[in-house]
């Protein structure tokens, strides 16, 4: 038995007091520096200042906690919400066919005038572009942004059409991306386990060998964040900056969708304009040795060492509760593919 005594329902509004929780929290350890520094005024105790600060230590350290605990909780009640619907399940004898909605969560084009850098968009929910241009432009569909999500599908696509697909299953599910996005501080998850459940690639396709989704492998990773660099999305199987960098403190070596090289990470604050890009390629090239980063199209900052490059294609984010697969290469997306349960 899973020891939940609470009904189904109830779970939602649980995580939700769970999360706002936390984001309390994540403020802590900002407003006790501020009380440190009136006490650092006040005296120069050594034994009173150092128990500020490691106290302050400790409430840097409880968001990163508190979020474990958030994420087995989430599992735990998911877990009861699966036996609950395997039950009703084995209550009907009718068979069905395979079923399952993914809804188009984000689309990115890296040419569109528009930079969804990691600062625009993905930790707010804020609705950006136009239903009637969502596989043509950069988009964010603010309810699917906010609903609960199991499976993600990120797929390169060529003016509407399958081009690359990978899916994956959360490690913990029932969470919406918005929830997922905003856990910046510290940030840092790696949200799926076993690699992509499906990859598929047209045999036609190009620029395979430096793409940021399909030329590694490995898990996806959300808000990688370190120095004074931020990554929404990256994949493990690329270079992933040691929370203390080996090289320096902002190596601008990490790559992915929705980038900057210059913002307050955690906080979604944007530092510096000229560093923020949408899609960069995976690459050796750390700065500050290295001058010539490669991006995809236009849609960057004016930093001396971002330089503009092919577009590889649109990358549009689907996401769902229900559908474990998605349709393969030369399929013509729609923002809502396949049929409800």
């Amino acid at each position: 038995s899973s020891g939940i005594n609470a009904e189904w329902p109830l779970r939602p509004g649980l995580l939700s007091d769970m999360r706002k929780f936390r984001e309390q929290l994540v403020g802590m350890p900002d407003d006790l520096f501020d009380i440190e520094t009136k006490i650092q005024s006040l005296t120069s105790n050594e034994h009173i200042l150092e128990r500020v600060v490691d106290l302050r230590k400790q409430l840097s350290e409880l968001p990163g906690k508190f979020f474990d605990l958030e994420l087995d909780v989430t599992e735990l009640t998911c877990t009861e919400k699966d036996k609950e619907d395997e039950e009703e399940d084995n209550e009907t004898d009718n068979e069905t066919e395979e079923c399952g909605l993914w809804h188009l969560g984000m689309n990115l084009n890296p040419a569109d005038g528009h930079i969804m850098d990691y600062t625009t968009g993905w930790s707010t929910g804020t609705s950006i572009g136009s239903s009637g241009k969502a596989l043509s432009m950069d988009f964010l569909d603010s309810q699917v942004w906010k609903e609960p999500a199991d499976y993600v599908a990120i797929v390169r696509h060529q003016h509407g059409v399958v081009d690359a697909a990978k899916v994956f299953k959360f490690k913990h599910w029932g969470i919406s991306l918005l929830d997922r996005f905003k856990d910046m501080n510290p940030g840092r998850m790696v949200v799926t386990s076993g690699g992509p459940i499906q990859e598929s690639v047209a045999e036609d396709a190009a620029n395979l060998s430096d793409d940021p989704i399909f030329s590694v492998g490995g898990d996806l990773a959300f808000n990688w964040v370190y120095g004074d660099n931020g990554h929404r999305i990256v994949m493990t199987g690329g270079f992933l900056a040691p929370l203390t960098p080996v090289r320096d403190v902002s190596e601008d070596n990490t790559h992915g969708l929705g980038n900057h090289f210059s913002c307050r990470c955690n906080v979604n604050v944007n530092s510096n304009s000229v560093w923020k890009h949408e899609i960069s390629n995976i690459q050796d090239c750390a700065w500050p040795s290295c001058q010539n980063q490669k991006m995809q199209g236009t849609d960057h900052g004016s930093g001396s060492s971002l330089k503009s490059g092919p577009v590889y294609g649109n990358y549009a984010i689907f996401v769902s509760q229900d559908a474990g697969s998605f349709p393969g290469p030369g399929f013509e997306l729609q923002t809502e593919i396949g049929k409800a349960c």
